[in-house]
Formats: C-alpha cells, structure tokens, sequence
C-alpha cells in the first residue's frame, strides 16, 4: 500500500513537471504575442485619433456669402434655387481639396498674364474665374476638341483670329488666347447686354443662347431654363471666384513660397524658319522640353514660317529652372 502511495506521487510530481514545463512553453508565445500587439495597439492609437482626440475630421456645412456680384452684376442670393445651385458649387469646390488646391497654385502664375488683358479690352476682371472653371488653368483638350486655358473650338479661335496648322496652335498661347476670348465675350455683351449672359455663352454658343432668350422671353441667367451643363456653369464660376479670393476663409492655408510663381522668360521674335526646334533651343541655351513648357503653342519638331510672320518665343531665363526649395 505504502509502495502504491509512493509510486503515485512519483507520478503526479512527473506530471506537474510536465505540465509546468509545456506551460512555460505555451506561456512564452502567448505572453510575446500580447506584448507585441499590445505595444503595436499603443503605436496605433497615437497615429488613429480616437473619438474623445481633437484631431477628428469634421465635416461642416459651408455658409453662403451675404451679399456677391459677378462681374459687376448681383447674384440673387435670395432666390432658392440660386442659393441651393451656389451651395452645391461651392460645397464640391471645398471639400474637392486636391482640385482646389491646384487652382490657387496655377492662379499665382497665370492670373498676371491674363489680368492686364481683360483690364486692356475692358472685361471685367472676375472673367479670370471663368477660365479656371473651362481648363483648371491648363493646356488640356475636351472630348469636342475644345483646346488650351480657354478651351477654344477651331472654328471661333479662327474667327477671333488665331493661327492653327501643323506647326502653330495659338490656342495655347496663353497671352494671344486671352485675347481672342476677349473678342468673343465683348461681342457677346454687345448682343446681351448682360456679363453673366457673355459668360453662360461661352459654354453653350451666342446662337444657342439667344434662342433660349428669345423662347423664354427672359434676358437674366437667373431667370432662364438650361441643359444641365450650362445650369451649373456660372455657380462652377462663382464658387471658383469665393474661394480664390479667400482662400484661408475656406480652409485652405498656402504659404507664399508653395504658389507657383509666373514664368520669367527672355522673348525672342522669330520672321523665318526653325527646321528644327531642338537644335534651337540648345542654341539659345535651353532644350526642346523647356522650349515647349514655355511655349505650347509650338505644336511640331520645327516651325515652317513661310511668309515670313514674326513669332515671338518664350527662352527661359538663365538658370530659371535651378530654383531653390526652400521647405
């Protein structure tokens, strides 16, 4: 009996050896497994706020300006459905953040070309916004083929006279563009008597709007029934203007050094041929790819100039492009 007592406890002694040792063993992993994703769940929380951290998105609605003109003419603010159609615009443009960053960047460097211009031909100055809304300030193309920063079909960039061909589109050139749009918004003026009509023109054509006026028996945009497109057109303008003319006030907070800056360039007038375009920008000190940044409208390797039309061409600068970042 008393072997029998001893040899049981030799047993359970060897057993809760056992079961000690293999505890020890599956208590290692499990403790490392806490504290490492314990530790992780910590380095987390620092980066992901947590519902009671300040630094939560918040969403808010965005108030409607008091009082607003475009070009020179009052936005009837206390109709609904302009109040709700400038709400819509104005919401997409803020909260559009990446967009609308990009505008009040490009806006630095190429609203001190187009101003002078439309101050020149006695266009209001808020005309700007209207480009921006057209190409975002840039050199792109639309489905229609609609081309440069005033997105300018052939048939009206000819009529307001620009040259396009193989070698020349001056629908990029920004200085001549502005120009043409100029021609085309006084004319529509003169037809409507009214900016904000010139302007909802631009998106649908002179013809197309007089024969929404004519039907309508209206001559006020905000009077006046359109496809959806030119609808939202001048609150896509209006919404541009409240923000670029306050961009802090919307959230946006640019320092001066992050603006782009305008161009400096040495102009060059050109009345011949350039057989080929590379080999004169090395001869002037740059490359093709500069020559073509500064001057888009330079549509092909060379430039065939066979009645002798002086050009001018844009040559950046002498160490232009070496600028200093400055973080």
């Amino acid at each position: 009996m008393d072997f029998v007592i001893v040899i049981s406890l030799k047993i359970n002694f060897i057993m809760m050896k056992q079961i000690f040792r293999y505890g020890v063993i599956l208590l290692v992993p499990v403790a490392f497994f806490f504290l490492t994703f314990s530790g992780r769940n910590e380095k987390q929380k620092a980066l992901i706020p947590s519902q009671q951290d300040s630094g939560n998105i918040v969403v808010r609605n965005i108030p409607l300006p008091v009082q607003l003109t475009f070009a020179g003419e009052d936005v009837p603010l206390q109709h609904f459905d302009v109040r709700e159609a400038l709400d819509k615009e104005l919401h997409i443009n803020v909260y559009w953040h990446s967009s609308t960053i990009f505008l009040i960047k490009r806006a630095a460097r190429f609203f001190p070309v187009i101003e002078p211009i439309l101050a020149a031909n006695n266009v209001p100055s808020d005309f700007k916004y209207l480009a921006v809304a057209e190409s975002g300030l840039q050199n792109i193309v639309s489905p229609s083929e609609a081309a440069g920063v005033w997105q300018l079909l052939k048939p009206v960039a000819r009529e307001y006279g620009l040259e396009i061909n193989e070698w020349v589109d001056e629908r990029y050139n920004l200085e001549k563009a502005t120009e043409a749009a100029c021609k085309y918004l006084k004319k529509a003026y003169e037809q409507f008597g009214s900016w904000t009509l010139a302007a909802a023109s631009y998106n649908m054509g002179m013809n197309g709007m007089k024969r929404i006026v004519e039907n309508q028996q209206q001559n006020n945009y905000y009077n006046l029934y359109f496809n959806d497109e030119t609808a939202r057109y001048i609150y896509r303008i209006l919404a541009i203007k409240i923000i670029l003319e306050n961009p802090e006030k919307y959230g946006f907070h640019i320092e001066q050094k992050d603006l782009y800056a305008p161009l400096e360039y040495t102009l060059i007038s050109v009345d011949s041929s350039i057989e080929n375009l590379a080999s004169f920008a090395a001869s002037m000190g740059t490359n093709y790819k500069m020559l073509k940044l500064f001057n888009p409208w330079l549509r092909n390797f060379s430039l065939m100039n066979k009645h002798g039309k002086i050009y001018y061409i844009k040559i950046p600068r002498e160490g232009y492009r070496e600028t200093v970042y400055q973080p």
